[in-house]
């Protein structure tokens, strides 16, 4: 859903969450070997709400008004509640993040995730994880923009944010989400 925040909203959130989030640099382990990432993470969640993926484990920071706010309306829009928020925050276009599905087991079997942008515009792509005659989808994501993820989506489909090297403008992505109990 374009617009889901108006301009203005949206330039105040990019504020808020930049000066207002306990940002983190990210190691995951990729063949083995430990890189940092050039973006940075933040995981907020309610209590005992840790996430792992990437062979790394994300303890849950409290929630902040500002990701309170957001977290509200979106549940009202999309009439799920949500326990959880991974935030990325990306410099510029020629950081990215490369081909995955969402489908840790702690997500459950069918994981309702909530993605909203906020900062500069960036295409999000979809493939299909094992028919390669479908083409992919490409959904280019606006400042104040809200897609949901629904259903088996991360059991046939694999997501990627792609390098745009042009992109000068910083991105905020929150992926809200459900961890399920151990």
């Amino acid at each position: 859903m374009e617009n889901f925040f108006d301009s203005d909203q949206c330039r105040s959130y990019m504020t808020q969450l930049t000066d207002r989030v306990r940002w983190g640099s990210e190691i995951i382990k990729i063949w083995g070997k430990e890189i940092v990432t050039n973006r940075k993470i933040a995981w907020y969640a309610d209590a005992g709400k840790s996430y792992t993926y990437s062979g790394s484990t994300f303890f849950p920071t409290q929630w902040n008004g500002v990701l309170l706010q957001l977290k509200r309306r979106v549940e009202e829009y999309a009439k799920i509640k949500f326990n959880s928020v991974l935030l990325n925050k990306y410099p510029n276009g020629g950081v990215g993040m490369g081909w995955h599905s969402d489908d840790e087991k702690e997500l459950g079997i069918d994981p309702i995730i909530a993605s909203l942008s906020f900062g500069a515009n960036r295409d999000f792509i979809f493939k299909h994880k094992t028919n390669k005659n479908l083409r992919n989808v490409k959904i280019n994501l606006k400042s104040g923009s809200l897609l949901l993820m629904l259903g088996s989506t991360q059991h046939y489909w694999k997501h990627s944010l792609p390098k745009r090297l042009k992109v000068k403008e910083p991105r905020i992505n929150l992926t809200f989400r459900n961890i399920l109990e151990p």
